[in-house]
């Protein structure tokens, strides 16, 4: 890809970005949130076309107008978010687009014996015949991987691949990577994970602010040297904590139960959770994605009622009590979809500074708002957390970017002096700068003497930022662990249904 240039409504997302990929290597490209990463892979897919540059292939310039050429081309995709039809079975999936038909009627035979064929060379051990909502996460992925090779792709782009995986089928999907590596495939990976980068990539492209910084040879350079690259300053990037003080149990759970929506793994319901949270402390929930972890923060903030059970929020019964009532008695909550449930992004950044706090008579009087108060509010907020936005208070939320936006949740639901702060995926998506600041701010919240209830899919995080562990499997508690005691490895058998310990309430 030679000078590529792509722009958005006020924005340069590629600035004259130049990349080049061998044959049979691994490239990574990495850089911060809205660096320009997923912009240039689909330029190269042809979900987008670029204003200026060329691709060339083989040393000849080809033109891309959208994914069919990009197929023709021999590139494939596997997006973050999964491209399947899920009432439709693996193979149906693996074909679509460009199935073999006679006289109107699908064929099948061909296909089946060559997906067949694909799925035992790469130890995928996958039904092709069941339905794709019936499939793990995991499952899921080998479908995409398998809809590429079925068209032959020699390149292949993988756009965060490992953010819903455990260890094993992240160590599964590396060797996956270098198999096809070693056959000749070209791979381009996005992600933000500098140990996957180290595990199996030959390069590494750093974009930053749409522009290229540099590639580097990945066995010669250090974690911490990409890291500055993508950043622009020294990241920390191990997390020096103390020894956590454990003071008064906050939090208390006993015997909740919940019928809840039917979650991605078929399971529906929180079956007998037991559990505490202390001050002082980190409690870390970990867990496969749709293995009842929303379930339950639904039910502790009120979001969803319950079924059976109490929740007992400092010695209060809060289990039938409203969001508002929760809140007010100490809740703070970052949830882990921070359009739909922790922003207006419509608002300004001053309005989403008190949405829990607009009606109280700080902020307000005689039914109107105190807009100067509101504004000083906002401003102070955005000095404490570094909240970076174009137009400081007055911003729409929505031209922020995705760290900044949560920071403006994180600097809310902290500045309410919560007893307890349910951090819900705090930093899914963010850049290790980002990542850095947020788990410093847990951290803090946790030696000021506050209750902080984690939940999270990242292995690493889970064991760096917690002091305890609790595993979740469709809907129970399987492992009550210390993060000093476990290995990832372990983690990920529990995570995974394939070990269970004694959970100690």
């Amino acid at each position: 890809m030679r000078n590529i240039t792509k722009e958005f409504p006020g924005i340069i997302a590629n600035d004259c970005v130049t990349l080049q990929l061998k044959k049979g290597e691994i490239h990574a490209l990495l850089g911060e949130n809205g660096a320009g990463k997923s912009t240039l892979m689909s330029v190269l897919f042809g979900l987008y076309r670029q204003e200026a540059g060329e691709i060339y292939k083989n040393g000849e310039s080809v033109q891309i107008q959208g994914p069919n050429d990009a197929n023709r081309l021999g590139i494939g995709m596997v997006h973050q978010h999964f491209k399947l039809v899920h009432n439709f079975t693996v193979l149906e999936n693996i074909v679509l687009g460009v199935e073999t038909t006679k006289s109107g009627v699908l064929q099948m035979k061909e296909a089946r014996d060559k997906v067949l064929s694909l799925s035992k060379k790469y130890a995928f051990d996958i039904d092709i015949d069941k339905e794709v909502r019936h499939i793990s996460v995991g499952m899921q992925q080998r479908v995409e991987i398998l809809k590429m090779l079925y068209r032959d792709n020699e390149i292949l782009i993988f756009d965060e691949p490992t953010a819903v995986l455990t260890p094993q089928e992240i160590e599964a999907l590396m060797q996956t990577m270098r198999d096809m590596a070693a056959e000749g495939k070209s791979i381009l990976f996005i992600t933000h994970k500098l140990d996957e980068i180290k595990l199996v990539a030959d390069r590494c492209s750093v974009l930053r602010k749409g522009k290229m910084i540099g590639t580097v040879d990945v066995a010669a350079t250090t974690k911490e040297e990409m890291s500055e690259m993508m950043v622009g300053r020294k990241v920390i990037l191990s997390l020096d904590k103390n020894e956590a003080t454990v003071g008064e149990t906050i939090l208390q759970v006993r015997n909740l139960s919940r019928r809840g929506n039917e979650s991605k793994s078929g399971k529906a319901q929180l079956s007998n959770i037991n559990f505490d949270v202390k001050a002082g402390e980190i409690l870390c929930i970990a867990g496969i994605e749709g293995n009842g972890q929303t379930d339950l923060v639904y039910a502790l903030t009120g979001l969803s009622d319950i079924d059976s059970g109490t929740i007992i929020l400092n010695g209060t019964d809060i289990s039938k009590a409203k969001i508002r009532k929760r809140t007010e008695a100490g809740i703070s909550h970052i949830p882990e979809d921070r359009h739909r449930h922790g922003l207006v992004l419509d608002y300004t950044l001053a309005y989403n500074t008190v949405l829990q706090t607009y009606y109280t008579p700080r902020f307000q009087a005689k039914g109107f708002l105190k807009m100067k108060t509101i504004l000083d509010y906002a401003r102070k907020l955005i000095e404490r957390f570094d909240i970076r936005s174009g137009q400081g208070e007055v911003t729409s939320t929505r031209a922020m970017s995705g760290g900044n936006q949560q920071k403006v949740i994180l600097a809310r639901e902290i500045d309410r002096d919560p007893q307890l702060l349910i951090a819900v995926q705090p930093t899914r998506g963010l850049d290790v700068g980002a990542i850095e600041y947020i788990h410093s701010q847990l951290l803090a919240q946790r030696d000021s003497g506050k209750a902080v209830l984690l939940i999270s899919l990242e292995l690493e995080e889970v064991m760096n930022v917690s002091d305890r562990i609790l595993v979740m499997y469709e809907g129970e508690f399987v492992a009550d662990v210390n993060p000093k005691d476990v290995t990832f490895q372990e983690l990920g058998l529990y995570m995974s249904g394939a070990k269970r310990s004694e959970v100690a309430v």
